[in-house]
């Protein structure tokens, strides 16, 4: 079976026997919690270490852009974090991280506190509240380096939910799967509304498998309008 020191080595991360020691505890976490919480259909090891963690991790190595994560004391927020990815694992491999985990189930946020104090994640903070209202939180809004998520949301709906967080020059980073052109298409007014603009797309192979990833990448370039995001709901039913 490969394990995470398999999946870390392809993507070129060093994990010390602590983190990954780490890691397991994490993983046995979420997979217990998942027995009476919705959090993941993934439960075997195998699975999880490559589906859940390189899939977390993949963004340091799949592009240039995301290299300060790795080196410097960057802040970033977790928007939809669920249970916890990808900025858990990026916070245990990289652990001078600024975190903020943002989730909007207050069930989700009390899983991520248990994890935060049974890892000792220092510098870690998991918030209780819908992506359009810590948006509007004044020491939430404009404040982050890095804004990411793995949530399942078309672009033009998460770059609203996402961009208002990021600082200006901030980067905000997608999860996507597979292919995004047409998706991209229809967000591109939304990204230049909002303050952003498109400044890569990365398409990867997660580590040793056929399984399609891509990365959208989007600066903050301007400052996101006051009125956005707008109420919550909204982007959902009407995307910009």
């Amino acid at each position: 079976m490969k394990d995470l020191s398999f999946y870390s080595e392809q993507l070129g991360i060093s994990l010390t026997e602590e983190q990954l020691s780490q890691f397991e505890k994490y993983m046995n976490m979420v997979v217990e919690k998942n027995k009476v919480m919705n959090l993941t259909a993934i439960t075997e090891p195998e699975d999880f270490y490559l589906k859940h963690f390189a899939d977390s991790l993949s963004v340091v190595s799949a592009t240039e852009k995301a290299a300060p994560i790795r080196e410097k004391s960057v802040s970033l927020i977790d928007v939809g974090t669920g249970a916890g990815f990808p900025a858990i694992p990026l916070k245990i491999a990289f652990p001078q991280i600024k975190l903020t985990l943002l989730d909007s189930l207050n069930k989700r946020v009390g899983f991520l506190n248990d994890v935060i104090d049974t890892l000792q994640l220092s510098d870690t903070t998991a918030i209780h509240a819908r992506a359009e209202e810590g948006a509007r939180k004044a020491e939430l809004r404009d404040s982050f380096d890095f804004v990411v998520s793995r949530a399942v949301a078309s672009m033009n709906v998460l770059t609203e939910y996402c961009l208002p967080y990021a600082k200006p020059n901030g980067l905000f980073i997608a999860y996507k799967s597979g292919e995004i052109k047409d998706e991209l298409t229809e967000a591109k007014n939304a990204i230049k509304l909002l303050g952003g603009k498109l400044e890569d797309i990365i398409s990867f192979n997660l580590a040793d498998s056929d399984i399609e990833r891509s990365f959208v990448i989007i600066r903050k370039v301007s400052a996101t309008p006051k009125r956005f995001p707008r109420k919550p709901g909204t982007a959902k039913k009407d995307p910009l």
